[in-house]
C-alpha cells in the first residue's frame, strides 16, 4: 500500500510485511500477544560514533547533527533526514567504473540506444526535490499513504529527498524532451533486512508520440469515458497503439537483460499511468517482478505543455535487477568497498558472464530490545536510529513480539537486531557497545525501555 513511483520496483514488494500500526490495531482488538510474520521489504562504512539530537514532533524520529540547514535548506518540524542519510548522498555508484549498478544501468541504456528513437540519458539530476515535484506533478492524492513522513525523508515542509526518479518527469517534459531515461539514487524510510535499504537506485523512461505518429486524435470533446483499457482523452485505437509499443519495447528490454524468458503482464494501479502493468518473468523456477509501467496520464503531459502528444512510461529498481542477475544475496553489498566484492564485476564482460561468489560468511550476533511504544510510533524511525548508530553492521531488525498490558492497555514491542559484518568477525564488546548506544537513544523516539 506504500507504493511510490513505479518502484516498489527496486524493492521486493510481493512479500509479506508486518506494519506496526496493523499490529497495534490487532492487539487493541483483544490479542494478548503476537508473533508476527517476517518483515520483508525489496556497505557504507560504519559511521563514526556520535550522539544524535532529536527534535520531537508528532511524526517521530527527527534527527539532526546540530546544523540549521540540510542541502542548503532550513530545517523545520518536518525534518527527518538523518546524518547517516545525508552522508549517503555523496555516493556516485552509477559513475563508478565496474560497479554492478553501473553495469546494469549501462546495459539498459545500450538497449534504448539500439532502438534509434533518441532517448536522452539523465544521471546527475539532484536528489533534492520539492514536494510538488515528488507528489503533485504525478497526480498523487493528498491523502495517499505514499506521502507519509514515516516513508519519506523530508528536508523541510517544502523539500525532500526524492522517493522516485519520476519526480523529474514533469520538468523534463516541460524542457521539450520526447524520449528520456532517468537514473539516480532515491530515498525511502524502511525496515532493515537483506533486500531493503533506505537508499537505492531507480531507472525510468518515458516516450512521447506526437499526434502525427498516433492512429488518431486525442478525444477532447468530453464524450469519451475512462475505462479499464483507456483514459477519457484516448480513443481505443490510441490506447492500443501506446500499449502495443510499450509492451514490445519493454519485452525487448527484458530479453536483452535476461535472454528469451517467459513473461506475463499483470494489471496494476499507479496514480500517474492508466492503464498500468507490472512485468513479471519466469526466472530460476519462479515468477519475479522486474518493472512497472503504463500509459502516461494525459493530464501530466498536458500540464507540461505537451498537449499534442501522448506516451508511456516505465520504472525499475537497479538493485533489484542486479541482485537477480548477479545472484547478490544482500543489498548492503552494493555499498561495500571490499575489493573481494568489487573485483568480481567487469563492465567489459557480458552480464551473463558475471556471477557473485560469496567471499565470506561471518557469524551473526543477535540482540533484543523491548520498550513501550507511544500511539504514533513508527518502526521506520527505529530503523533510522539503528542505522545511524550501527551503520551497515546491522543485517536485520525484526519485530518478534508484541504485547498489550491487560490493565494499562499500553503496547510493548520487542525487536531483534541481527548484527553481522560482511567483511569481518565482530566482537561481543563491539556489539554490546552499539546495543547500549541504541538503548540510550531510543527514548528519543518517545518509547519507554522495559
Amino acid at each position: 500500500a506504500r507504493l511510490v513511483g513505479f518502484s516498489s520496483l527496486g524493492h521486493c514488494r510481493s512479500l509479506v510485511v508486518v506494519d506496526s500500526m496493523a499490529v497495534n490495531m490487532c492487539l487493541r482488538r483483544g490479542a494478548a500477544a503476537l508473533t508476527p510474520l517476517p518483515l520483508v521489504r525489496c556497505s557504507f562504512p560504519r559511521p563514526p560514533m556520535r550522539m544524535i539530537s532529536v527534535t520531537p514532533t508528532s511524526t517521530q524520529g527527527v534527527f539532526n547533527d546540530g546544523n540549521d540547514t540540510i542541502f542548503g535548506q532550513p530545517i523545520d518540524a518536518s525534518t527527518n533526514v538523518t546524518p547517516n542519510i545525508v552522508a549517503k548522498t555523496e555516493a556516485k555508484f552509477l559513475h563508478q567504473l565496474n560497479h554492478p549498478l553501473r553495469i546494469i544501468k549501462n546495459s539498459i541504456e545500450a538497449f534504448f540506444d539500439s532502438q534509434n528513437v533518441g532517448f536522452k540519458m539523465f544521471t546527475d539530476l539532484s536528489p533534492v526535490v520539492t514536494m510538488a515535484q515528488n507528489f503533485d506533478s504525478l497526480l498523487i492524492p493528498q491523502d495517499h499513504p505514499s506521502r507519509a513522513s514515516s516513508d519519506n525523508y523530508f528536508i523541510n515542509k517544502d523539500f525532500m529527498l526524492r522517493a522516485h526518479t519520476s519526480a523529474h518527469q514533469s520538468e523534463l517534459l516541460k524542457a521539450g524532451h520526447d524520449a528520456f531515461l532517468v537514473a539516480g539514487d532515491v530515498y525511502r524510510r524502511d525496515e532493515i533486512d537483506k533486500s531493503h535499504y533506505p537508499v537505492f537506485h531507480q531507472m525510468e523512461g518515458l516516450r512521447l508520440f506526437p499526434l502525427d505518429q498516433l492512429p488518431g486524435p486525442l478525444t477532447r470533446d468530453g464524450l469519451t469515458q475512462r475505462t479499464d483499457s483507456h483514459q477519457e482523452l484516448h480513443s481505443i485505437e490510441v490506447a492500443q497503439f501506446l500499449e502495443n509499443d510499450l509492451k514490445a519495447t519493454l519485452g525487448g528490454l527484458v530479453d536483452h537483460l535476461f535472454g528469451d524468458v517467459e513473461k506475463k503482464w499483470v494489471d496494476a494501479t499507479f496514480p500517474f499511468t492508466h492503464p498500468s502493468w507490472e512485468l513479471e518473468i519466469f526466472h530460476n523456477n519462479e515468477w519475479i517482478e522486474v518493472l512497472g509501467c503504463g500509459v502516461t496520464e494525459q493530464k501530466i503531459i498536458d500540464t507540461a505543455g505537451r498537449t499534442e502528444s501522448a506516451g508511456w512510461a516505465f520504472g525499475l529498481g537497479l538493485e533489484r535487477l542486479a541482485m537477480v542477475l548477479f545472484n547478490i544475496p544482500d543489498i548492503r553489498l552494493f555499498w561495500s568497498t571490499d575489493e573481494r566484492f568489487l573485483r568480481q564485476f567487469d563492465e567489459s564482460l557480458p552480464i551473463s558472464k558475471m556471477q557473485f561468489t560469496p567471499f565470506s560468511k561471518y557469524p551473526p550476533c543477535h540482540k533484543d530490545i523491548t520498550f513501550w511504544i507511544p500511539e504514533d510510533f513508527s518502526a521506520n524511525s527505529l530503523a533510522d536510529l539503528v542505522r545511524s548508530v550501527a551503520g551497515d553492521l546491522v543485517e536485520e531488525v525484526t519485530l518478534v513480539d508484541a504485547f498489550v498490558h491487560p490493565k494499562t492497555s499500553r503496547t510493548s514491542h520487542c525487536y531483534r537486531i541481527v548484527y553481522r559484518s560482511m567483511e569481518r568477525t565482530v566482537t561481543n564488546e563491539e556489539i554490546n557497545s552499539l546495543q547500549q548506544e541504541i538503548r540510550d537513544s531510543v527514548p528519543r523516539l518517545g518509547v519507554e525501555l522495559r
